[in-house]
C-alpha cells in the first residue's frame, strides 16, 4: 500500500483530485467514491436489515486539524464502539469521525443525490476487527464501513453540532490537536435510519477499494453560521500564510456496473 505522505496531495489544481492518480493509481479505478446516486438507477433491496450503532462516549480521544479536516479520533483497540447490522456481515469498530464541505453553503458534499450536492458531509469510519488491525483491513473488500450523513443548511442549528464546533479555535491551524473526552457521536444522527448502500472507495488518497457505504437519506441540518465556523480552520500550520481550509470534497466518480441498493422504497 502507497504511504499517501510519501506523494504530498491534496484539493488545488497541482495535487487535487484530478491529480491523484498519478501517484495512486486505484483513484483510477471501477469501484471509487464518491458517486451520484439516482433514484432511477437505486435498487430497493427488501433483504437489507436496519443498521444499528452503539457508541462508548469514553472511547473519544482527541479533535485535530490534519490540513485536510477535521477529525475527532476513538479508541478502537477493542469493541468499545462499534457499527452492525444494515448490509455489514459483522461488527466494524469506530476508528474516527471527519467532514467535509465547500467554500459556500450551496456545496461541499462529496455523495450527489438526484443531481443535490449539500453544503458538507460527515463520514464515520468503521474498520472489521476480523483482521489484525486496522492497516490489514484496508486491503480488504470487506474491511471498512463508512457511515455517511449530508449537512444541510437551514435556518436553526444542530445543538449537538456545538461540542465539536467549540474546539474549532483550539485547532485552528494544520497540526493543531486537542483532548476530546466523552463524546458519543450517535447524537448526530437523522431521525431516519434509511439509507443507500453500495462498495467504494476512500474518497482520498491512496483510495482503497474497501468500502461499504451507508448513506443516510436524511440530512442533518445545521445553520450558515456553523458551516462558517468550519470553513475557519486554515489548511496551513502555525507559521505559514493563512489559507482558509475550504472545498475538501472529491467530485463523484464513474459509476460503472456497481449496484447502489436502497432500504426504502
Amino acid at each position: 500500500m502507497i504511504n499517501p505522505s510519501y506523494y504530498p496531495w491534496g484539493y488545488d489544481g497541482d495535487n487535487g483530485p484530478d491529480q491523484w492518480h498519478k501517484n495512486y493509481p486505484i483513484a483510477k479505478g471501477r469501484h471509487q467514491s464518491p458517486i451520484e446516486i439516482n433514484n432511477k438507477e437505486v435498487h430497493y433491496d427488501r433483504s437489507l436489515l436496519p443498521w444499528f450503532a452503539s457508541y462508548d462516549p469514553c472511547a473519544a480521544k482527541t479533535i485535530l486539524n490534519n490540513g485536510k479536516t477535521c477529525r475527532v479520533v476513538f479508541d478502537d483497540s477493542f469493541d468499545r464502539s462499534v457499527l452492525r447490522g444494515g448490509p455489514l456481515p459483522g461488527v466494524y469498530r469506530l476508528r474516527q469521525l471527519h467532514f467535509h464541505w465547500g467554500s459556500s453553503d450551496d456545496h461541499g458534499s462529496e455523495h450527489v443525490v438526484n443531481g443535490v450536492r449539500y453544503a458538507g458531509e460527515l463520514h464515520l469510519l468503521h474498520w472489521n476487527p476480523k483482521y489484525s488491525n486496522y492497516l490489514d483491513a484496508v486491503r480488504r473488500t470487506d474491511g471498512i464501513a463508512v457511515l455517511a450523513i449530508f449537512l444541510q443548511v437551514g435556518k436553526t442549528p444542530k445543538p449537538e453540532m456545538k461540542r465539536i464546533l467549540e474546539e474549532i479555535n483550539a485547532i485552528k491551524t494544520k497540526g493543531k490537536e486537542a483532548p476530546f473526552p466523552n463524546f458519543d457521536p450517535s447524537v448526530l444522527f437523522p431521525k431516519s435510519h434509511d439509507y443507500w448502500t453500495y462498495h467504494g472507495s476512500f474518497t482520498t488518497p491512496p483510495c482503497e477499494e474497501c468500502i461499504t457505504w451507508i448513506v443516510l437519506r436524511e440530512p442533518i441540518i445545521v445553520s450558515s453560521d456553523q458551516m462558517a465556523k468550519l470553513r475557519s480552520l486554515s489548511k496551513n500550520a502555525e507559521n505559514e500564510p493563512d489559507l482558509p481550509l475550504v472545498d475538501n470534497w472529491r467530485p463523484t466518480q464513474p459509476r460503472y456496473f456497481r449496484m447502489v441498493s436502497a432500504s426504502f422504497l
